[in-house]
């Protein structure tokens, strides 16, 4: 007898759900709800029993949608990378300074991952489970490659502009970026415990928010002779 966890084959949709429901809508309240328990409860620990539970809808319907829990975890990963690629693309960094334009994006980076731990829970899921549910996904692939193309519109305008330093790889500027920004919501508990530190205070997120940007746009910057 199949699981939750196992069910593969979509069933057809239930009668009337044209006329009774609206399907974007009850689409965004399965991918809310299983946002918060993938987060939660890791992609192992996470039923679509509960997930169905905790909906408007019925197990029937998400797995009408999603097929099964995989394909529900993808659509998951596939919003939580859409919606930090869809405001950086609104970012007005071209009238910027090279510098001040790297600055904001990496501030943004700390911003938005501060104010989304979801987000940064939810990749943590997925490296545990070495990216197998990313890579199935050609929509993550392709929403990724704008954030490379913006940083690198930034990092080539200041290096002819003779104010960032030629020869960094701009994945590995967005690594960086990517890592300062994550520690702060990944390690907050452990390291809010063993040095006994609030990382959640206004002050805190202040002054590490502006290490961040000062700490990747020195990496940057040319040397002066």
């Amino acid at each position: 007898m199949r699981t939750d966890d196992e069910a593969t084959d979509a069933p057809t949709v239930p009668g009337g759900l044209g006329r009774t429901q609206d399907p974007e809508g009850v689409k965004r309240n399965i991918l809310d709800v299983a946002t918060r328990e993938f987060a939660a409860k890791g992609f192992s620990g996470a039923r679509v029993d509960e997930i169905a539970a905790k909906t408007a809808t019925s197990k029937r319907m998400i797995y009408y949608y999603f097929r099964d829990k995989e394909g529900l975890f993808v659509a998951v990963l596939e919003e939580a990378y859409s919606g930090i690629r869809k405001i950086e693309r609104r970012l007005d960094l071209g009238d910027l300074p090279p510098g001040e334009a790297l600055r904001s994006l990496a501030e943004f980076t700390f911003d938005y991952q501060n104010a989304h731990p979801d987000f940064v829970r939810l990749v943590m899921v997925e490296n545990i489970h070495n990216a197998v549910h990313l890579e199935r996904s050609e929509r993550i692939q392709s929403l990724n490659v704008s954030v490379i193309d913006v940083l690198d519109s930034v990092y080539r305008r200041g290096v002819s502009e003779g104010v960032f330093r030629e020869g960094i790889d701009v994945i590995d500027l967005h690594m960086t970026i990517s890592a300062l920004s994550f520690f702060n919501v990944a390690n907050r508990a452990t390291f809010s415990k063993i040095f006994k530190c609030d990382m959640e205070s206004e002050e805190s997120l202040a002054r590490r928010r502006a290490q961040v940007g000062e700490t990747v746009v020195r990496y940057v910057l040319k040397t002066k002779a």
